[in-house]
């Protein structure tokens, strides 16, 4: 981190530079999610101004949804809280920094394996087919973000037997590598098992949301993929516009 000389300090106004410190100490991790910032008369004598300055920094902060002022309680970090378009593949990456927060990824599991009935059945292969299985924790500044399980066909991506997946997660290293041309999408709720819920540091049984997502390109699945979110900070949405023929409503059959 570089630091700024004296005369820098001055060159900005003191809104300014309060916002860049407080909004730095959110961003960076500093203060967690839940955390109580200072209460108003502490910045006040913190930075020696005017509580009308204090005021407007928490407004900006709140209208930024980085804080949550609540009345008699003080200003509270706001847990980051996300969206996704449910017809597009979004890129987990992009998702973490549209919130402002740093990204980095782990990979839990890395194993070729001969597919089993479940795979099978997920990529629509013969029994004995190769295949990779890859489990990534994706995280959001210090905390989980959404634990990616994903099965590879390596008929489809030969090339993914040997990837490592070092400097890219494996959903962005297929987008660049492989042209899909469909791809079908499950989203549910659910109570996170414990297994998925010690990934992402969360109680077991709390809520999560669920994307299961199958590409294919030509006429071979590509990947099957499980992103499973802590329910309360992402949200998913759609953007559509009239058909002139209604669509069959899920889980009925269209004539």
């Amino acid at each position: 981190m570089t630091t700024s000389s004296p005369k820098s300090k001055r060159s900005i106004s003191l809104h300014q530079r309060i916002l860049n410190d407080l909004e730095e100490n959110i961003l960076s991790g500093k203060w967690p999610p839940g955390h109580r910032i200072p209460f108003e008369y502490e910045l006040v004598e913190q930075y020696r101004c005017s509580r009308m300055t204090v005021n407007k920094v928490l407004t900006q902060l709140a209208n930024m949804k980085l804080i949550e002022r609540r009345r008699r309680a003080g200003s509270f970090v706001t847990k980051p809280h996300s969206s996704s378009a449910v017809l597009e593949i979004a890129d987990i990456k992009a998702e973490v920094e549209e919130l402002g927060l740093p990204y980095r990824y782990e990979i839990k599991t890395w194993k070729r394996q001969a597919a089993g009935l479940r795979d099978r059945k997920l990529l629509d292969v013969q029994g004995g087919s190769p295949t990779l299985k890859v489990v990534v924790c994706h995280y959001a500044g210090a905390r989980p973000f959404c634990l990616e399980e994903r099965l590879i066909n390596l008929v489809a991506v030969p090339e993914a037997a040997e990837e490592k997946f070092q400097d890219l997660p494996p959903g962005s290293w297929l987008m660049r590598q492989v042209p899909w041309n469909s791809a079908e999408h499950r989203i549910r709720a659910v109570a996170v098992p414990a297994a998925t819920a010690e990934e992402l540091n969360i109680p077991s049984g709390s809520p999560g949301l669920v994307v299961e997502r199958r590409t294919w390109s030509a006429d071979h699945a590509v990947t099957h993929v499980r992103l499973t979110y802590p329910g309360d900070g992402h949200e998913l949405v759609a953007r559509f516009s009239p058909s002139r023929t209604p669509a069959a409503a899920p889980g009925s059959q269209a004539a």
